[in-house]
C-alpha cells in the first residue's frame, strides 16, 4: 500500500447520444460521441474517509460506490478546471479518477478494463451519467458504438485534434432527463451516430450534434442563440449534454463575440499521475 496517488481525467462533452439501459449496470449506458478536454479533474486518493471537492465537504455517490466496490475506506482529495453539473462529465472523472488512484494506493491488483467498468457501473446506478466514464477512459473524440463498459461496449473514435471553446450557462439535471421518457431523445441519438459512422468527420459529429439537440428538444433560448451567433461568425457550435453549456471548435465562441473558456482536445484518457 502507498501513502496516496493522484489521477487525471479529461472533462468530457457529449455531442449526442441514446439511452440504452438494462438491469446489469455494467451492460447499461449510452451510443453517441463526444470530446474529451484537457481541462478535467483531478483526484487524490488516500487512506481515510470523505470526499472534498474544490475545497468543501461533498457527498458524490458514484465515489461512494467505487470505493465500495474496491472494499476500501479512503479520503478523496479533487479539484476540477470545469463547471459541476454543466455538461463536462465531472461526476464520471470522479468516479474514474477515484477507481485508478484507490486501485494504487491499495493494492488491488486490477486492469484499465476493470477500472473503468467499476467506475461505470457506479456512474450508472447513481444515475449520475451513461457514457463519460469509458469517453474519458478514451480520450480524444470517442464513438461510442455500443453502450456499456469495456467488454461490452464497442468504441471508436474520430481521427482529429485541436482546440475547443465553451460557455456554461447553469446546469441541466442528466438524472431527470435519463430517467425520464426517453423514446424521442434514442431515436435522434441513432439517427447523428449513423450520420457520423457514415463520415467520421469533425464537421460531421457539430452537425450531429446540432441536429440532435434540436430533435431530442434540449435547447434553451440562451443555447440557440449562441449557437446560431457562432454560425454566424463562420464557427461550428452546438450543445453539452447534458448542461446549458455551449462548445465550440476552434476559436468558434471568441470569434461570435464571447467571453470562453478554451482548451485543448485531450487525446490520452483519463490516468495516474
Amino acid at each position: 500500500m502507498t501513502e496516496s496517488a493522484r489521477a487525471f481525467v479529461p472533462g468530457h462533452v457529449t455531442g449526442f447520444f441514446s439511452a440504452h439501459p438494462d438491469d446489469d449496470p455494467t451492460k447499461a449506458g449510452s451510443r453517441g460521441a463526444g470530446v474529451a478536454l484537457s481541462d478535467g479533474v483531478t483526484v487524490r486518493v488516500e487512506p481515510g474517509d470523505g470526499l472534498e471537492l474544490d475545497g468543501e465537504s461533498v457527498a458524490v455517490e458514484p465515489v461512494d460506490r467505487v470505493l465500495e466496490a474496491l472494499r476500501v475506506d479512503a479520503r478523496v482529495v479533487a479539484e476540477t478546471e470545469v463547471p459541476v453539473g454543466a455538461g463536462f462529465g465531472v461526476s464520471g472523472a470522479l468516479a474514474l479518477g477515484t477507481a485508478l488512484a484507490a486501485n494504487e494506493v491499495f493494492d488491488r491488483g486490477l486492469s484499465e478494463n476493470e477500472l473503468v467498468t467499476v467506475a461505470h457501473g457506479a456512474e450508472v446506478q447513481s444515475g449520475t451519467g451513461l457514457g463519460d466514464v469509458v469517453g474519458q477512459a478514451r480520450g480524444g473524440f470517442p464513438v461510442r458504438l455500443d453502450p456499456g463498459a469495456p467488454a461490452y461496449g464497442t468504441m471508436d473514435g474520430v481521427p482529429a485534434a485541436g482546440q475547443v471553446e465553451y460557455l456554461s450557462f447553469g446546469e441541466l439535471s442528466t438524472e431527470e432527463v435519463i430517467t425520464g421518457d426517453t423514446e424521442q431523445l434514442t431515436l435522434a441519438g441513432k439517427q447523428s451516430l449513423s450520420t457520423l459512422v457514415a463520415d467520421p468527420t469533425l464537421e460531421t459529429f457539430m452537425q450531429a450534434s446540432r441536429r440532435f439537440a434540436r430533435e431530442a428538444d434540449l435547447l434553451t433560448p440562451r443555447l440557440r442563440e449562441a449557437i446560431q451567433d457562432v454560425a454566424d461568425a463562420g464557427g461550428e457550435a452546438s450543445m453539452a449534454m447534458l448542461g446549458e453549456t455551449v462548445f465550440a471548435l476552434g476559436t468558434g465562441l471568441s470569434d461570435a463575440g464571447y467571453d470562453a473558456d478554451r482548451c485543448d482536445v485531450h487525446l490520452a484518457g483519463g490516468h495516474l499521475r
